[in-house]
């Protein structure tokens, strides 16, 4: 018996990925929207959000952002996407370390929570994405059973996208993907700035 050449283990190796990849192409049947958790330490989780509203609006879509945590600063996905239609509310009260004031960091996040439910209501919303949500939970700043529960009852095709770090069981439960991103190694540990255009 002959030994396999490497073109012939490539070729066999290329067709059992395609028979195992369209056995789970037939296997999908259902047809809805999901529910993304992009959470972990390291850095990108807003920018793959952002990624899915760009992808979604390129397609002729609606969407829509909500951004806690974040503050009013110039911010280059929110200049692209306002210009293409996208509805954003901000709660804009900037970081948490910077604020240092936890009434009024509650007050804004409860603001721009109504509007997020707003969103979270319309079935002419194809994606929305909820920037930095995990943290309205494990700081305490919103009611979780009613964020869950806005989350579970929203349109069926809507989709959701939950950005931020340590998201909570429940988000990850509720959730049908969920990726955690990792913090391997950072500019900014390095004495790096930030560079606008890169990192903001």
């Amino acid at each position: 018996m002959t030994a396999m050449t490497e073109v012939e283990k490539h070729l066999r190796k290329s067709r059992n990925r395609k028979i195992k990849v369209e056995k789970g192409v037939e296997k999908a049947k259902e047809e809805r929207g999901i529910m993304l958790v992009i959470t972990g330490n390291g850095k990108g989780k807003s920018t793959a959000g952002f990624g899915n509203v760009t992808r979604c609006v390129g397609h002729g879509y609606k969407a829509a952002v909500v951004q806690f945590i974040k503050g009013k600063w110039d911010c280059g996905e929110r200049n692209l996407l306002e210009k293409l239609g996208v509805p954003f509310a901000v709660m804009g009260t900037g970081f948490t370390w910077n604020t240092q004031d936890r009434e009024v960091d509650i007050s804004a996040a409860k603001i721009v929570w109504e509007q997020a439910k707003v969103f979270l209501k319309d079935p002419d919303i194809h994606v929305v994405l909820l920037d930095e949500l995990t943290y309205m939970l494990s700081y305490d700043y919103l009611p979780k059973d009613e964020i869950l529960d806005a989350l579970k009852n929203r349109p069926r095709e809507q989709s959701v996208v939950v950005t931020g770090r340590r998201a909570s069981a429940e988000l990850i439960e509720m959730a049908d993907t969920v990726s955690d991103i990792q913090d391997t190694k950072h500019a900014f540990r390095a004495g790096i700035k930030i560079r606008k255009g890169v990192d903001w």
